[in-house]
């Protein structure tokens, strides 16, 4: 077992977290959530001892094998695709090499092979089969295909492949390699929908332990069975996928919600009490010790999800004719060989239509061909009059100018645009708000580079937005921010992604490209999600709201009571005073409780703990109200 605890680490004067904890045990599958920033890859190069925490400590056993796929790759490569993944096991290799000098030698020997020698093969043969050694090329070459990788591209020298397939073929390594945990940045940024899938069934089964970070709703939801959440300077855990989390962290939210608003009703009445009592000598006692629990009363504070939910306004686009692309029977490819043959699509203004399917298939081929990129073998294609284009890749963002700042950066890149807008303002739109819009471009982690580049190109007035694989590299928060750009941009956009959520939500149109033809898929749900309906919900559960406070003016003076009377509401009061003194104390150790993020790991005690505090809260309020009135009572 892997055991992280109290975890803290800060960077350039900023304490990225503090007292972070959990345990990954075997079959336990954790996904890592935080916006960009927050120290999520940081928190991972301390786990495989890449980094040192500045306090807590990494704990596991003798010989636990830690396998870790990073977002970007250093590593140089020098054998075939094949050759690179095998050397995931590395023990089998060995044991396979000690094999086959051991089998040199008996047959050198001949008929006077030693006994010992005869023995130790047996022994190392016996070993290699346990190990799966005679299924590990089967075993390779069905993980590559799982993949996307072909028969010919497993024999491919590494090197010349691409970064997305090296990476592939990184992650591939790793699974042959089967460590006790699995340590994973990102995987599915370079990965289509199809392998997305094998690999959510991959690790789902997996049984070692796995802690990834992804901006993939769909595939933490089939993943992972807990979530740690880097907020607020700490980490909260959640038992369940991405739907359970998100009704989990409602809940909390709406407790610490109830509980401020209790605490400030408490603050209220006890200032109350003490400006009331202040000079009375018989109240002394009784208001210092309130005085003294108001300075050592820690408020509590209720964190803010949204932080970049902004609304989006766009520069309306020049208006382009109504057909905006004319695609009639177009084969297109590569040195006259067809890649795609036969494609129609006509895209009309103001379509939002998406483009899916496996790499390879010739997405990023038709998106050259609408550029102007690529001539087609055969066919027409016709760009409609006035139409501007805007493309965005991921490989711009590598154009961006590291020593500018954020603003310098994006008012370079679109000139006089935006008129009549607030710079900072449209930036704050894409999450860079307040002193962020002064960082260097430099300092700036892979997703808010993303999210710049992304602000560059759709703040733009044009009216055709071609956007490929955007959501690489961009924390769910920023993917929230993409959603919202994307529904309120007012012109027409193609959208080529492997995020399904991101397409769910955003197409009105989804076109397919797989087997060398496009087709148009008019079920989008089906078309993507065959057979699933994975959407978040949001919780049911409201927030206690406490009574209003009743304020009695009495209109005519009472008649003065006798002392016996003025005795016993005495007795009354005060023996109201202690019950409600005692009915907030147990309501606020209650509130203590339910502020543990490790409560909502166990749904029996969490709603157990809900009830006893919504009755703890209505006791100590109906104290509270009556004691007030015996008060009011009194001093009439």
């Amino acid at each position: 077992m892997l055991t992280v605890s109290s975890l803290s680490k800060s960077f350039g004067g900023r304490t990225l977290f503090s007292d972070v904890t959990f345990r990954l045990s075997p079959g336990r599958r954790i996904a890592l959530l935080g916006g960009n920033g927050v120290g999520k890859s940081t928190l991972l190069e301390i786990v495989v001892g890449l980094q040192e925490p500045d306090a807590g400590q990494v704990s596991t056993p003798t010989d636990y094998r830690i396998g870790y796929l990073p977002q970007e790759l250093l590593e140089a490569w020098h054998g075939t695709v094949l050759d690179e993944v095998m050397l995931g096991a590395g023990d089998v290799i060995a044991l396979r090499d000690k094999l086959a000098a051991l089998g040199d030698k008996i047959t050198a020997a001949g008929a006077n092979t030693d006994d010992a020698l005869i023995e130790a093969y047996g022994e190392a043969q016996s070993q290699f089969e346990t190990l799966g050694g005679y299924q590990l090329e089967a075993d390779a070459r069905r993980i590559l295909g799982g993949l996307g990788f072909t028969s010919e591209d497993m024999d491919r020298p590494l090197k010349e492949m691409s970064g997305g397939w090296q990476m592939r073929a990184a992650l591939a390594r790793l699974l042959l390699q089967k460590p006790d945990v699995l340590v994973l940045d990102e995987p599915t940024n370079h990965l289509d929908v199809d392998s997305v899938a094998w690999l959510e069934a991959q690790l789902s089964s997996w049984s070692g332990a796995v802690l990834f970070v992804s901006h993939d709703r769909d595939f933490i939801d089939a993943v992972a069975e807990r979530v740690v959440e880097i907020a607020w300077g700490t980490a909260s855990e959640y038992v369940g996928g991405f739907v359970e989390f998100i009704v989990a962290r409602q809940e909390r939210i709406a407790i610490l919600e109830a509980t401020a608003r209790r605490q400030a009703k408490e603050v209220e009445r006890v200032e109350r009490f003490v400006d009331r009592f202040r000079y009375k000598a018989t109240k002394a006692k009784q208001v210092q010790s309130r005085i003294k629990a108001l300075e050592k009363l820690e408020t509590i504070e209720v964190p803010k999800i949204a932080d970049l939910k902004v609304k989006f306004s766009f520069p309306d686009p020049p208006r382009s004719s109504r057909t905006v692309l004319d695609l009639t029977s177009v084969s297109v490819g590569y040195d006259g060989e067809a890649l795609l043959s036969d494609v129609n699509l006509v895209v009309e203004r103001g379509d939002k239509i998406g483009l899916v399917g496996p790499n390879g298939a010739g997405k990023s081929t038709l998106l050259k061909l609408i550029l102007g990129q690529l001539t087609p073998i055969a066919g027409e294609v016709e760009i409609g009059s006035n139409v501007d284009v805007a493309y965005f890749a991921q490989h711009q963002v590598d154009a961006l100018d590291l020593d500018k700042t954020v603003e310098q950066e994006f008012r370079a890149a679109i000139g006089d645009q935006p008129k009549n807008r607030n710079i900072r303002s449209v930036l704050g739109s894409f999450g860079f708000s307040g002193d962020a819009v002064d960082r260097k471009v430099r300092d700036l982690s892979g997703g808010e580079r993303t999210r710049l580049s992304l602000a560059e190109v759709m703040c733009n007035p044009v009216n055709l937005l071609i956007l490929d694989e955007p959501t690489n590299h961009l924390d769910l928060p920023s993917c929230d921010v993409l959603e919202d750009a994307l529904l309120a941009y007012p012109g027409t956009i193609l959208l080529v992604s492997h995020d399904r959520y991101l397409v769910r939500n955003t197409v009105e149109q989804i076109f397919e490209v797989r087997d060398g033809v496009v087709n148009a898929r008019e079920d989008v749900e089906q078309a993507m999600f065959p057979g699933t309906d994975r959407k978040p919900t949001k919780s049911s559960r409201k927030p206690t709201k406490s009574p209003a406070q009743k304020k009695e003016t009495e209109a005519n003076p009472k008649p003065r009571r006798s002392n016996q009377q003025q005795r016993s509401l005495q007795k009354e009061a005060a023996k109201l005073e202690r019950k409600a003194d005692k009915a907030e104390e147990v309501a606020n150790q209650l509130a203590e409780k339910l502020a543990d993020p490790e409560i909502y790991q166990d749904p029996d005690l969490m709603n157990e703990l809900l009830s006893e505090h919504a009755a703890a809260q209505k006791k100590a309020e109906t104290l509270l109200e009556q004691w007030e009135a015996a008060v009011e009572k009194l001093e009439s």
